[in-house]
């Protein structure tokens, strides 16, 4: 597989969890342990460009795809604008929940832009305006225990470029 752009080849057992990959064997650990159930949504990474839960994915159901990790959204140096603007927006307070959030957002803004509705979307054959109950719709598989969601939501409004319609 390649992972944050890189090829990668690991002789594992096929009971790992690509978690379980990432973090122990590749030392990417900004790809979080949460629940383990799928639940939280720490775990989040990007597998092709979707958002999948690494606790719940074998690694070798991913031979021969993409994955990409909170540490490959950077590119040349320049952290991702997601990245940025969770800063800035103060989406995250303990930060744990950070790293899935933001890979989630990622995943998220692509299947918005692919067309895919939420179950909140009002008219299922056009594009839906990513208002603030579309963002959290769309972002609640990913849990934040501080409560830091009035930041996420400001941050991914500030990334598509919109003031939030409430």
């Amino acid at each position: 597989m390649r992972v944050n752009g890189s090829e990668v080849s690991v002789a594992l057992e096929p009971q790992v969890s690509l978690l379980d990959l990432l973090r122990g064997r590749l030392g990417l650990t900004g790809t979080k342990r949460g629940c383990d159930q799928g639940a939280c949504g720490a775990c989040t990474v990007l597998a092709d460009g979707e958002r999948i839960n690494s606790c719940l994915a074998l690694a070798v159901q991913y031979e021969g795809r993409d994955i990409t990790t909170i540490e490959g959204l950077a590119r040349d140096g320049e952290a991702h604008p997601l990245q940025t603007a969770f800063v800035r927006n103060d989406g995250l307070q303990c930060g744990y929940c950070t790293s899935g959030q933001i890979c989630s957002a990622v995943g998220m803004l692509a299947e918005h832009g692919a067309g895919a509705p939420s179950a909140v979307t009002e008219h299922l054959c056009s594009a839906a305006a990513l208002t603030d109950a579309e963002i959290r719709e769309r972002m609640s598989g990913n849990l934040c225990r501080c409560g830091a969601y009035n930041g996420i939501v400001g941050a991914i409004q500030e990334v598509v470029g919109k003031e939030a319609v409430r």
